[in-house]
């Protein structure tokens, strides 16, 4: 088995490569678990993944303690009320301080476990198990939990970093065609603002990702692993460099706020984030003209979108990006790219840019 470990002092944790934890497990994958978890645990899954992945789990957890709750599949589902809910299962049945949360689901299981886990009783110990492409490479790492508010995505949570994250990448055969693309879109992120051997590698593997071929994949889901590891363990909450993982973020949380939570899935909004990114840091003259091209090459090869929904407002799009997490009380803050595997946060807003940026976007969808 293959690790990462993501250094935070006292806080470290390792993200474990691990095929067949789920999909056909052995006593190794048991220990594995065992070593991490004291002697009672509260699995939080939803209705599509359980039924796919919850007895294999189960058979792993052996005789201890063990509790479920199965929470409705779609990120409109990604709020305070199941935190309550979740809240008040973990009561009922007698958690303590003791117990173990495990997130078993994709991204919007992985932010309402781990930020349940964060306040209850102040904080207990969350393994992640992801089951899609987004949350392996993204959701699961960095110790990011949170629910949405109607006005704004992930507005409210906390910072909670896992004891463990398990991948198993089997998982990844499982997922609609549409879930695998949307993941495919963090990875191109990670690529264009970190490393431009990485984005080349994906425009060459291109086809073998589509194919799910197995060995590719490891090498994609440990790359962009390695990748957010070594930014999150420089920058934990998200003070200076960390920020950068939020490249395509600002515009694509818009598009979500405004076209309805589950409407557009977060890794399609992310791509046409990306291609607005791109296209800002042009129309900047942060970046030359030829990369957007790039881009929107490999998000079309990913079955992305790179154009976005229509009927959004320019004026109702330029507000709900104000109201993102990044900006401080001096204004908005952006993500750019100054070139294919580097990228950089800014404060300094061309307004003539953004809005031209948005304008162009939104008036051809």
């Amino acid at each position: 088995m293959k690790s990462i470990t993501v250094e935070l002092a006292d806080r470290s944790y390792p993200i474990v490569f691990c095929p067949g934890l789920v999909t056909g497990a052995d006593g190794s994958e048991q220990a594995l678990l065992a070593s991490e978890m004291g002697d009672s645990v509260f699995i939080v899954s939803n209705e599509t993944v359980a039924g796919l992945y919850l007895e294999p789990l189960k058979r792993l957890l052996g005789d201890r303690k063990s509790d479920v709750y199965i929470m409705p599949d779609g990120e409109m589902y990604k709020t305070l009320d199941q935190i309550q809910a979740i809240i008040g299962e973990l009561l009922a049945a007698g958690h303590t301080r003791e117990t173990t949360l495990i997130a078993l689901g994709g991204g919007v299981v992985g932010d309402i476990t781990g930020f349940a886990a964060a306040v209850y009783q102040r904080g207990v110990a969350v393994i992640q198990i992801p089951t899609t492409l987004l949350s392996q490479v993204d959701s699961s790492v960095g110790g990011k939990t949170a629910v949405n508010h109607p006005l704004g995505k992930n507005m409210i949570g906390a910072f909670h970093q896992p004891k463990m994250v398990v991948m198993d990448v089997e998982t990844l055969k499982t997922l609609s065609a549409r879930e695998f693309s949307a993941g495919l879109a963090e990875i191109v992120k990670h690529a264009a603002l970190a490393d431009r051997d990485y984005f080349q590698w994906l425009q060459a593997n291109q086809d073998s990702i589509m194919a799910r071929d197995s060995a590719c994949l490891m090498t994609m889901i440990e790359w962009s692993c390695r990748i957010k590891a070594v930014i999150v363990a420089s920058d934990e909450k998200e003070q200076g460099n960390r920020a950068l993982l939020n490249l395509g973020h600002t515009f694509g949380h818009a598009i979500e706020t405004l076209s309805g939570y589950g409407t557009v899935l977060h890794g399609e909004a992310v791509a046409m984030g990306l291609m607005m990114a791109a296209d800002y840091s042009v129309r900047s003259r942060t970046l030359v003209e030829s990369a957007p091209a790039q881009m929107a090459q490999l998000l079309t090869a990913f079955s992305l979108p790179t154009a976005v929904p229509k009927g959004l407002i320019r004026a109702t799009f330029l507000q709900a990006m104000g109201r993102d997490k990044k900006a401080t009380v001096e204004g908005l803050r952006l993500v750019i790219l100054r070139d294919i595997g580097q990228a950089e946060v800014t404060s300094q807003i061309d307004e003539d840019a953004l809005e031209e940026t948005v304008a162009y976007f939104l008036d051809s969808a």
